[in-house]
C-alpha cells in the first residue's frame, strides 16, 4: 500500500474543510497523511450575504441580495485545486476524495492535471462526465425523493448562488434530515452552524469535457450512501454508470449505510474505505 501518497479531502456545497476533521483523525491512525481543502466560495474562502445576519431578519432582502460568490466558476475552482494538489503532493500524485458537488471540481481537476491525481474516490458525489452539467442530474427520475430543492431560499439565477437559510429555526430539522439524518444531534447542530448559506451556481452549471486518455485512465472508486436524502442512491448509481462509460476500468463501489455525511456519522468506516482505495492506486 502506498501510504506515502497524500489524501486530499474535498468537501461539497455549503461545507468546508472542517467537515473532514473526524476522518483525518482516523486516517492518521492508519498512517495516512491527509489534507482537507476549502473550495472557492466555501469555508475560509466563502462569504455570506449581509442580509443573512441582519437583525431584524428581512426574508425578502435575503431572497434577492446578489451573492458575492456569483462569479465563481468550476474552471477557476479546478485550477485552484490543481495548484493545491501540486503543493500538497510536492508535484507527485495524490488520492483525491470528493464529496457531493466537490466531485464536479475534482473531476475537472483530474482532466486538467491527471499526473497529479493518483486516484479519485467519490463520496456520494456528482461527476458530470456525460456531457451535461451536474444540475441536469436533478431532472433524472433517479433523483426522486431528494430533500434539497425545498430548502433553496432564493432564485439561483437571480442571486448567483444556491442559497439556503442555515439560521432559520423552522428549517433546522429539514436541514438535518437532508444532510445529517444519522448524525447525533450535538454534532449535527454544530455542523449546521458552520454551513455557509451561499454556494456558487457556476459549479453545478458547468459543462465538463473529459477524455478517456486523461480522466479515464485514473483509478476510480465510489462510496454509495444508502440513506442519502441529497443525492439518492439510485442517482449515485447513475453517476457511476456515466463514469464507467468514459473510464478504462470499472469503478470500485463501496456501500455505506449512511446519510449524505458519512464523514460525521461513520468517519472510521469512511477512513477504512479511503485507506483501501490507496492500496489500489
Amino acid at each position: 500500500m502506498r501510504k506515502s501518497m497524500p489524501v486530499v479531502l474535498v468537501h461539497g456545497f455549503w461545507h468546508g474543510s472542517w467537515c473532514w476533521s473526524l476522518v483525518s483523525e482516523q486516517l492518521a491512525g492508519h498512517g495516512v497523511q491527509s489534507v482537507a481543502v476549502d473550495l472557492d466560495g466555501h469555508g475560509l474562502k466563502g462569504s455570506a450575504p449581509r442580509s443573512h445576519g441582519a437583525r431584524p431578519f428581512d426574508a425578502t432582502a435575503f431572497a434577492t441580495e446578489p451573492s458575492a460568490v456569483a462569479r465563481l466558476t468550476a474552471s477557476a475552482a479546478a485550477t485552484d485545486l490543481v495548484e493545491r494538489l501540486r503543493v500538497i503532493g510536492s508535484g507527485q500524485p495524490c488520492l483525491v476524495v470528493a464529496h457531493s458537488m466537490g466531485g464536479v471540481i475534482a473531476t475537472a481537476a483530474a482532466e486538467l492535471a491527471p499526473e497529479l491525481v493518483g486516484g479519485l474516490l467519490y463520496v456520494s458525489a456528482f461527476a458530470p462526465v456525460a456531457g451535461v452539467p451536474a444540475a441536469h442530474y436533478n431532472t433524472y427520475p433517479e433523483n426522486a425523493g431528494e430533500k434539497i430543492t425545498k430548502l433553496i431560499a432564493a432564485d439561483p439565477a437571480e442571486v448567483g448562488a444556491v442559497r439556503i437559510d442555515t439560521r432559520d429555526p423552522d428549517r433546522h430539522d429539514e436541514i438535518k434530515d437532508a444532510f445529517y439524518n444519522d448524525v447525533d444531534d450535538r454534532t449535527a447542530n454544530a455542523a449546521i452552524a458552520l454551513l455557509r448559506p451561499d454556494a456558487p451556481v457556476g459549479f453545478p452549471a458547468a459543462e465538463l469535457t473529459v477524455t478517456e486518455q486523461r480522466y479515464g485512465n485514473i483509478p476510480h472508486s465510489y462510496v454509495v450512501c444508502l440513506r442519502d436524502n441529497v443525492i439518492p442512491p439510485a442517482l449515485q448509481y447513475r453517476v457511476i454508470k456515466d463514469i464507467d462509460a468514459v473510464s478504462s476500468s470499472p469503478t470500485t463501489v463501496t456501500e455505506l449505510d449512511t446519510s449524505h455525511s458519512p464523514f460525521l456519522s461513520q468517519p472510521a468506516a469512511l477512513a477504512t474505505t479511503i485507506t483501501a482505495a490507496l492500496a489500489t492506486t
